[in-house]
Formats: structure tokens, C-alpha cells, sequence
């Protein structure tokens, strides 16, 4: 080995500089050089030159990040030796022999390169950048130890084969079923691997819950609201040995249960209806992306289309029949969902910021990938190198921008999808009245050149030009009189109302992607994700760790309007070959039905994530999934239905000694109430909760100390009527700066990007907010007026009515003689008349802990 300079402190990163601004040239194979360049040979005198002047400057500003530690060479470049030098960094050969005045390690110590100035804490002094140009325009003379061996390059990257060994890039198959000692226990195959598991440890599982428990688990579960007692009687007291099944299946077909599972959704795509920053414009018709979700979820649709509409619906509705998909339209607004800054400082720079913004949500959502940790280097603990990033962002750069002003409405973001017969009709208007306008114009134009054949020659040949309109409005309008001025202004009125910009009746506009580059522009490697720093050139293409051949985009078709590459894209991610989009969409169903994930890191199934606690249950699962068609429903029911599911959330001693994060599963885990839920609920039980579905979105109450934190209060936020305030929190405007105050309390994530897991807390400001907030008192009057309407002046009933509505059980008659009592001593002691009384009731009945959680 060709030994090295001593290792000495220097400042940062010459090499830096000498990997950007590159132009066209490329790094150019070592066998290539050695045979255009014999062994050169050098004077006594310019290697004495070496040593005793261009070592010393390059020990003092080069070599800390290019040759003192050969492990951590920056840029892929070596100073240390000639070959080295010639060989280049990652952008190309540091110095050209035959343009040494050109070379990039010249422009750098020169603070000429357009980008990088290096070393990047200040210029090196003038005469120690005049030793390195001379050293370079001599042909970098060294001395003998320093040539360096023509040797081929080790290959660079991170992706090996054993990285390609991990569990998660394998082919998903199918494990058999284990075999355990309890199998009475198992009810599915998925109480095998976990009672195996459990076996394995000496523990076992805890008591099925009971009915009451159960049904409320399983009606918020899948509808996110609470059962009615009734549905609650009914359950308990059946004798009917399919009485389970049979309510999986009714609350499976409710309405509801879109908008429960559509909201997990929304939160693993970024959801918000504004764009963030300081002005925090709307996103119009947002709302439309929300109600496919939650259609999407209703219908069943198999995840591999759901996918594909999200991916590439605008492809999709080109390639079909008629040319018509409204539902694919308005999946692809899963691109514009994103927060996008309609002034960036530098617009460039805010460009690859949007692509960024789609790989990382794309790659986490459905491949639980953190390919955004590619941007400015190869991934530090994945086999993801910084090129898989760029070939992901090629497939996307057929999308052009939100919007290239400030306007929020463009025609990138915005598609029509009104059906084609109404299209079709104020099309047909739109036509008349241009052809009206088109009269008018003419008939205005003729009054116009009779008064201009009376003016001045000279007007009238400004008239003949660039110049008319000036020449009209100074000239002609003036000169007008009697039945000429009359007509002329009865036509301008007329073209200017026929000429107003205003949405044709019925039209429907979805966000989305429209007018995409059917050619889209080269994509290139960002050194340190700099867009000013192009490094080599790279096309559409998947994870190299999967070791799949290049994929083939086909040529668009005349009369495309995209590109077809993200279909390209959705039909490989959509595909049962791929090893990771199973197993992440049923770890993610997982998670919502147990509250960890069998990969706790719903986001992140890579090495910087958490292992699975069941990886051959997640397999088996996975495997099934898609045996199944890729039904959600299906996949719901098979969970629900298993002995893991229906356990009671009860703990055992020496369970608990043994596994106290429950990771084996020998109880199911309790759970508080999202902050949907909590006010869905809070709603629900009032009996003020509106059940309409779909449409623009609404705008709760939000007090008036919250809208004084705007710089505008009150902004941006058009206070609905009590009855539309009250439907459903999905349904709720999401605005980034401003969001309901109860759901953030209770833990709704921040949408500006993907949230795998709701992380539950547990602060002082959720109990202080519903028991004094405006909000909560609110409804805990309409609560009690409801339990006076139910039970009218029978207060043991109306408390056992709110507990029944509240926590689904059946409470003791001790219990109800106690809060009997509690409401006398209200009266009595505050001097609060009946109302009053049973309204402060409620409201307690609302803040406790068997409202707010489960089992």
C-alpha cells in the first residue's frame, strides 16, 4: 500500500468543490488514463518543488478531508497521490493536463467555481494558491512514492450481499403454521404464531373480555364511535354462537367505517387542506381526496388500486375507455397534500424540496422506506445509495410545480372532472358566448374606424399598430357623441359581462396533477442535494437492493399529457412481487387494531426502524393479504376474529414480570380514544352529532383565545352553523396553522408529514380542556337536555342513562345512588337549579377515564 501524508489538522472540504459544477465531464476509468499517459517524469527540481512547497499547503487546507484518513475521504477525492488526483472525485478528474487553468481543483482555491468556494471557511492565502496552480500547470510533479498504482477502483455504495440478506427485502412467502400445546386457544391461524411465541417463554394468555368490553372495542375500532346501549343489550344477551361475526359484518358495511379507517389514511399521506408558511393559502377542493379515501375504504377497493389511482390516476383516466375516471383524478391530489411555500427564496431549491417531499411520503407510506435519508448521501444505516433516490425522484418529474405564482389555483394543480354531458353543455355555452364576443369586437372595431378616418394622419397610423388601444382610449371614446356613443358603450358592457372569468354552472374541479411534461427534463445525482450541483445523469429505477432489472417506460402516446412513468412506478409497488408493500399495509392494520405494530416502526421497516416481534405472523399475514385480493375487510376480519384480538386487557402477574410491554401479546392492549374519537364521541353521546357524509369540509367553533394567536383572528376560519360544526372531526378543515383545539390536545399529528404511529400522551391540558373548555360545556348542556328528554323527571334514570351512553355498562345500583347524591349536593350546596345540576353531571361524566378509554 502506498503509504500516506501524516495525518494534520486542516480546514474542511477542498474535495467538496471538486464534485459540483462539473458540466459535462465524467470520471474517466483508470485503464483509460494509463494508457492515454505514459509514466511521466520530473525534474530534481519540480520535485523538490513538491515537497517543500505544495506538501505543506496541502497538509494545511486540503488533506483533514482528502487523504489524512483514508476512510473518510470527502467527495471521493484523494490528494494524496497523482494518480489520485487525475482519477477525481465523484463529479470528475480534479486537474486536466491538457487545460490546467480549467481544472476544478484550480477553480476552487480560486473562488471561481460557481457554486462551492473551497476550502469553504475562507480563501487560502494568494501565494498558497499560486503554489498549487503552479504545481498543477507543471503536470503535478511528485516525487516517486507519491505516482500511485493504476488499480481498479473498489466498488462504491452501500449495497452488498448481505445487505441484500435482510429480512425485508425477501420474497414475501407463505410460513407454515406452528404447532402449540393449547389448541384449544387457537381460533385462527394467527393465535398459533403468536400462542407459539408465548409457549416459547413459559407465559400464557390472559381471560377473553367480556361482551360489554367487547363490542365497544370492536365499534370504535371499526367506526370510531361508541355502540348504543341498545346495540350493547343486544350483543351481551345473545345466544346466537355467530353473534360476533354477525357484528363484525354490520359495522364493517356501515358508512362509518370509511370515515374511521380513511382518517388513519389521511394521517399516513400527510393530510392538510392549506399550504403552510406564513400565508398559509387553501388548498382548493382538498376535500375531494378525503371523500375518495373514505369511499375507497367503504367500497372495499383492493389496495393495488388504491395504490395505482394515488400513483398514477391521472394515466389511468387517460388509458381508459372513455377517458373519464373521476376517482383517479382526484387520488392523485396524494401529491399536492404537501406544504408548498408560494414565495421561496430560492424557487429552485424549493422545486426539489416538492420531490422530496413526494419520495419520502411515497417510500414511507407504502414501502416503509426512508429513501428521503438519500437526498444528500448514500442512507447511513440502509442499502440505499443516494442514486436509488434520484432514480425515484426521475419517476416523478413529470409533475411540474403547485404553481409557478402565488395563486394557489393553477392549471398543474387543478383538473376538471365533470361528467362529460354537463362538460360537454357549458362548453357548448363557453363557445356561444365567445363567438358573441367575437360580434361585438367586430361591431366595435367599425365605430372605432369611423372616428379614427377624422383624425390626424399620424394617429391614424398609430391606430394601424401596437398603438390602438391607446389611440382609442385617448382619441376615439372621447370623440364619440350621441347614438355612436350609446351603442359603442352598450356593446363594451355587454363583451366585458360576457368576457368575466366565473366557474360554468355545475363545474367540478379536483386537486390533483394536470398538464404534467410529457418529456420530462434529465434527473441528475444532487451533490449534498444541492440543485446546483448536478452529478451524474440517472433514469427512472427502482431499489438496487432488490437487484430488479431496469425498468421500461414506453413512449408516450400522441396526445399524452404525462409521461407514463409513475404508472410504471405503481405497477411495481403494486405488485405481489414486491417485498415490501404487504407486509407494510397489514403491519400498518396491525397497528391500528392492537396499537403497536408487529414492526413497531409502522414508517421505517430499514435497520434504524425496530425488528418485528412476529416476523414469520407478519409473512404469514402478508402472504394471505394477497391471496385474498387484497381486501381490506377480509384482512379486518381475520384479525378481529382470532382469540389475540377478543382478550381481555386485564394483566397477569407473572405475564407481566415477564413481558411488561405486552410485546407477546398475552393481553390485549388498553387504549385512549383519539382525538376524533373524543369529540366524535362527546358529540355522539349529546345526541348532536350530524352523520352527514362528503363535501366541503367544515369549521368547528375554535374559542376566541385561540384565534387571537393569528395574525389575522379569525383568518382563513368561516365559523359553520351549529349543525354543520357538528358533524364528523374527518370532516373538520385542516388547516396547518389552525386546527381544533381538542383534537390537538388529544394527540392529532402534525400534518405537514407522514404519521406512522399517534403517539398518546398523557398532559394536564387534556382534562383542563374538557372540563372547562367551551367545547365541552357546550355539549355537556345538550347532554343533559337529552337525558331529560330520554327519562323526564327521573334522575336515578337519567344517571344510569349517561352511564350507559358513556361507558356501554351497565351500572350498579350503589353507583347510581352515589351520583344521585352527587347531584343533590350540587343543588343544595351551589344553589344550582335541576338543569344546572345534571349539565355539571354530564360534563363529569365526560371527563372520565372510562369515557376517554377502552376496556
Amino acid at each position: 500500500m502506498t503509504p500516506r501524508f501524516p495525518r494534520s489538522l486542516a480546514l474542511a472540504a477542498l474535495g467538496a468543490a471538486l464534485v459540483v459544477g462539473t458540466g459535462g465531464l465524467t470520471r474517466r476509468s483508470l485503464g483509460e488514463d494509463k494508457k492515454a499517459e505514459p509514466a511521466p517524469k520530473f525534474t530534481a527540481a519540480q520535485v523538490s518543488f513538491y515537497e517543500k512547497e505544495v506538501v505543506p499547503v496541502l497538509k494545511a487546507h486540503c488533506l483533514k478531508c482528502h487523504g489524512a484518513e483514508p476512510d473518510k475521504i470527502k467527495g471521493g477525492l484523494d490528494l494524496t497521490t497523482r494518480r489520485a488526483v487525475l482519477d477525481g472525485g465523484d463529479s470528475g478528474p480534479a486537474v486536466d493536463l491538457a487545460k490546467p487553468g480549467g481544472s476544478l481543483l484550480v477553480k476552487a482555491i480560486r473562488y471561481k467555481a460557481d457554486d462551492h468556494k473551497m476550502p469553504p471557511k475562507g480563501k487560502m492565502p494568494d501565494k498558497d494558491v499560486a503554489t498549487l496552480e503552479k504545481w498543477v500547470a507543471d503536470g503535478l510533479p511528485v516525487s516517486a512514492d507519491r505516482m500511485g498504482e493504476v488499480t481498479k477502483a473498489p466498488t462504491k455504495g452501500v449495497v452488498t450481499e448481505e445487505a441484500k440478506k435482510y429480512w425485508a427485502y425477501q420474497p414475501v412467502k407463505r410460513p407454515a403454521v406452528p404447532d402449540v400445546r393449547n389448541k384449544a386457544w387457537v381460533k385462527s391461524p394467527i393465535d398459533a404464531f403468536v400462542l407459539a411465541k408465548l409457549e416459547a417463554k413459559g407465559l400464557k394468555p390472559v381471560k377473553p373480555a367480556d361482551r360489554a368490553a367487547l363490542i365497544r372495542r370492536a365499534t370504535y375500532d371499526l367506526t370510531g364511535l361508541p355502540p348504543s346501549p341498545e346495540d350493547v343489550d343486544a350483543f351481551v344477551n345473545s345466544t346466537d354462537p355467530a353473534a360476533y361475526e354477525k357484528l363484525l359484518d354490520k359495522l364493517l358495511a356501515s358508512p362509518q367505517y370509511g370515515e374511521k379507517w380513511g382518517r388513519h389514511w389521511l394521517d399516513v399521506v400527510r393530510f392538510a387542506e392549506t399550504n403552510g408558511y406564513e400565508r398559509d393559502g387553501p388548498k382548493p377542493n382538498a376535500w375531494r381526496y378525503r371523500d375518495y379515501v373514505i369511499q375507497s375504504f367503504n367500497a372495499d377497493k383492493p389496495y393495488t388500486q388504491f395504490i395505482k389511482e394515488q400513483l398514477a390516476g391521472d394515466e389511468i383516466a387517460a388509458a381508459s375507455e372513455k377517458g373519464y375516471n373521476p376517482d383517479a383524478v382526484v387520488a392523485t391530489g396524494f401529491y399536492r397534500l404537501g406544504i408548498w411555500d408560494d414565495e421561496p427564496a430560492d424557487p429552485l431549491l424549493a422545486v426539489f424540496d416538492g420531490y422530496d417531499d413526494i419520495v419520502a411520503t411515497a417510500g414511507q407510506a407504502f414501502l416503509g422506506a426512508t429513501f428521503n435519508c438519500a437526498r444528500c448521501h448514500d442512507h447511513k444505516a440502509d442499502p440505499i445509495p443516494q442514486s436509488d433516490y434520484y432514480k425515484l425522484v426521475a419517476f416523478f418529474r413529470d409533475i411540474r410545480p403547485y404553481s409557478e405564482t402565488r395563486d394557489v389555483r393553477s392549471a398543474f394543480n387543478l383538473t376538471d372532472i365533470t361528467p362529460p354531458e354537463q362538460r360537454a353543455k357549458y362548453e357548448e355555452d363557453l363557445k356561444k358566448r365567445m363567438a358573441r364576443v367575437a360580434e361585438i369586437r367586430k361591431a366595435m372595431e367599425a365605430i372605432e374606424d369611423a372616428v379614427i378616418k377624422t383624425l390626424p394622419a399620424e394617429d391614424q397610423r398609430a391606430a394601424e399598430g401596437n398603438d390602438r388601444p391607446a389611440v382609442v382610449a385617448r382619441k376615439v371614446v372621447p370623440a364619440l357623441k350621441g347614438q355612436q356613443k350609446d351603442d359603442y358603450a352598450a356593446l363594451k358592457k355587454e363583451r366585458t359581462e360576457l368576457e368575466k372569468r366565473q366557474a360554468p354552472p355545475g363545474q367540478q374541479l379536483a386537486l390533483s396533477v394536470n398538464n404534467c411534461e410529457v418529456n420530462p427534463p434529465t434527473t441528475h445525482v444532487l451533490v449534498r442535494g444541492s440543485p446546483n450541483a448536478k452529478g451524474k445523469e440517472v433514469k427512472p429505477g427502482f431499489p438496487e437492493v432488490l437487484g430488479l432489472p431496469e425498468p421500461t417506460v414506453p413512449a408516450p402516446k400522441p396526445g399524452a399529457k404525462s409521461s407514463g412513468r409513475r404508472t410504471v412506478l405503481a405497477e411495481w409497488i403494486a405488485s405481489a412481487d414486491n417485498p415490501l408493500t404487504a407486509r407494510v399495509f397489514v403491519n400498518r392494520v396491525w397497528q391500528y387494531h392492537f396499537g403497536r405494530g408487529i414492526v413497531p416502526t409502522a414508517n421505517d421497516f430499514g435497520k434504524l426502524g425496530e425488528q418485528p416481534t412476529h416476523p414469520e405472523l407478519l409473512d404469514w399475514l402478508a402472504s394471505d393479504f394477497v391471496a385474498g385480493g387484497w381486501k381490506l375487510k377480509r384482512l379486518h376480519k381475520l384479525i378481529m376474529m382470532s382469540s389475540t384480538y377478543q382478550l381481555s386487557s386485564r394483566a397477569d402477574d407473572a405475564d407481566l414480570r415477564a413481558d411488561p410491554a405486552n410485546a407477546l401479546l398475552w393481553r390485549f392492549n388498553m387504549r385512549r380514544l383519539s382525538g376524533e374519537e373524543v369529540r366524535d364521541s362527546v358529540l355522539a353521546v349529546s345526541g348532536s352529532l350530524n352523520l352527514k357524509q362528503f363535501g366541503p369540509s367544515t369549521y368547528p367553533k375554535i374559542p376566541k383565545e385561540v384565534l387571537a394567536g393569528q395574525s389575522v383572528p379569525g383568518q382563513g376560519w368561516p365559523t359553520s352553523p351549529p349543525d354543520e360544526a357538528n358533524r364528523r372531526s374527518v370532516y373538520a378543515h385542516v388547516k396547518r396553522s389552525l386546527r381544533v383545539p381538542i383534537l390537538v390536545g388529544f394527540d392529532q399529528p402534525d400534518p405537514d408529514s407522514s404519521c406512522p404511529v399517534r403517539y398518546v400522551t398523557t398532559v394536564p391540558t387534556q382534562s383542563l380542556g374538557l372540563l372547562n373548555g367551551e367545547f365541552a360545556n357546550e355539549q355537556a348542556e345538550a347532554f343533559a337536555r337529552r337525558l331529560q328528554k330520554d327519562a323526564p323527571d327521573d334522575v336515578s334514570a337519567q344517571v344510569k342513562r349517561a352511564i350507559r351512553l358513556t361507558t356501554g355498562r351497565v351500572p350498579t345500583a350503589e353507583e347510581v345512588k352515589a351520583d344521585v347524591a352527587f347531584i343533590e349536593r350540587l343543588k343544595e350546596k351551589h344553589k344550582l337549579d335541576d338543569a344546572k345540576a345534571l349539565t355539571q353531571y354530564c360534563l363529569l361524566c365526560l371527563n372520565s377515564n372510562e369515557f376517554v378509554y377502552l376496556d
